[in-house]
């Protein structure tokens, strides 16, 4: 590895080291780095609870529209994810040849302007075409913002940054189930999307006239050298071909993610199904309806616990990788054997507020992976290859995961209803539990990442 070039006054430097890549990149202050971990922890809430605020929108949107459970299935899920799949390779490109602020800022601006239109359809064509804006623009910030952190941040401090970051999923998660619920009782859906949609547009403007793009700071010949020494889409993928660990790590987090998007929808049901006295009573003292309460109880466990999993998941990584890289592998991997009996205890328990409770440690185990598995996307490539390098992470886990999760564990619910004649409530139970399991493949996944990953990493 070749010694870092001196940094300008005030600045750190990360290290880069492969033939052809783009030189010693140059890090902001430690003071401007922690303000835009801060900023960009704010958008990445937004975007999550932008795109999942529909979910607990779905029963009012489907009554006051009279459109069927099919096409509900469609404007959730695939409208969406066909187009945020689909941009995000391209937008990641985009942000690893120009600056990445500019896009970033772009994107939110775009995603929270088609949310608040969501609000204004109407019809369910107009709808459809709103929601798919929204993936147009989340599809631009999740790959920019990790290659920017990636940046921003030393290596050995990378996995702690990135699920820092992450914790906008349970964050955004927890104020779309919890405000969008409420806001809607109050002032009915589409006041709800306008809410929502409102706060990314201040935050574009605060994103474009406060974050820094480091690439801005180098000096002219190193700016030129790195712009000269990108990488295209095919050359990254011949890169990242033989890269064992990155694909191993991408297919173990794309299980994990299929089995969060598969339960998402399903676990309230679950509980209205199984537990439905007891929740009704347990609503009733809170002066709650049922599907109020299951959603302020599921937003608080995912926000809370999920939150605390993400950062302890970059926390313990960071402090074992230190030492030996493998923690990145390991991390993970333990967290998806723990995580299988808690499923059982929830999906089996006979008690509501026992199955409740264990839901918390599913909560704490659940997002452990974040911190290891995008840290290591970003270390596997050398700079000039990060956001595609992200990008292609994200495709593969949003492919596997959103596009499969949900169908198949609805899918198995009716098989073991009326294929085996358990009925509606035992039928989603063993649904939830049998695609719970899937976690021992990621397991594996993650433990075989280990055995090249001290060679394989570069950054």
């Amino acid at each position: 590895m070749s010694e870092a070039a001196p940094a300008p006054e005030g600045l750190t430097t990360s290290n880069t080291a492969q033939v052809g890549a783009a030189p010693e990149t140059p890090l902001v202050s430690a003071g401007f780095r922690s303000y835009a971990l801060v900023v960009l922890l704010l958008v990445y809430t937004v975007n999550f609870l932008d795109r999942q605020i529909v979910s607990i929108l779905a029963e009012p949107i489907k009554n006051e529209l009279s459109i069927s459970d099919t096409q509900l299935g469609l404007l959730t899920g695939l409208a969406f994810g066909i187009i945020y799949c689909g941009f995000g390779l391209p937008l990641a490109r985009l942000a690893d040849r120009f600056n990445r602020v500019w896009i970033i800022s772009g994107s939110l601006a775009v995603w929270s302007a088609c949310t608040v239109l969501c609000g204004r359809a109407t019809n369910y064509a107009t709808l459809v075409a709103a929601r798919m804006g929204v993936g147009l623009g989340e599809a631009g910030c999740t790959p920019t913002a990790h290659a920017l952190i990636a940046d921003y941040v030393p290596k050995e401090k990378r996995a702690s940054a990135l699920a820092f970051f992450s914790m906008g999923t349970p964050l955004g998660g927890l104020l779309g189930l919890a405000m969008g619920g409420l806001i809607a009782d109050a002032y009915g859906w589409r006041t709800a999307f306008l809410v929502a949609g409102l706060p990314g547009l201040i935050l574009a403007i605060l994103c474009f006239f406060t974050l820094k793009e480091p690439r801005n700071a180098m000096a002219a010949a190193a700016r030129q050298a790195h712009a000269s020494s990108q990488m295209g889409f095919t050359a990254t993928c011949k890169y990242l071909a033989a890269k064992r660990t990155f694909w191993l790590l991408a297919f173990g987090a794309a299980i994990k993610a299929f089995i969060g998007y598969g339960h998402s929808p399903f676990t309230a049901s679950f509980f209205l199904r199984n537990h439905g006295p007891e929740i009704a009573q347990l609503a009733g003292q809170f002066g709650l309806k049922p599907i109020g309460f299951m959603g302020l109880a599921l937003g608080l466990i995912a926000g809370i616990f999920g939150t605390a999993s993400s950062w302890l998941g970059g926390a313990i990584a960071d402090k074992y990788g230190a030492r030996d890289l493998r923690a990145y592998g390991s991390v993970p991997a333990i967290a998806s054997l723990l995580v299988i009996p808690c499923y059982y205890v929830a999906y089996t328990a006979d008690s509501a507020i026992l199955a409740l409770s264990f839901l918390v440690p599913i909560a704490l185990l659940g997002s452990l992976w974040y911190g290891p598995v995008y840290a290591s996307a970003q270390s596997l490539v050398p700079a000039n290859m990060r956001a595609t390098s992200a990008s292609i992470v994200l495709f593969i886990i949003n492919m596997v995961g959103l596009g499969g999760g949900a169908l198949v564990v609805g899918a198995l619910s009716d098989w073991f209803n009326y294929g085996w004649g358990l009925g509606k409530a035992d039928g989603i139970r063993w649904a939830l539990f049998v695609s719970a399991c899937f976690g021992l493949i990621s397991a594996v996944l993650f433990w075989v990442a280990r055995t090249r990953i001290r060679d394989e990493m570069v950054s």
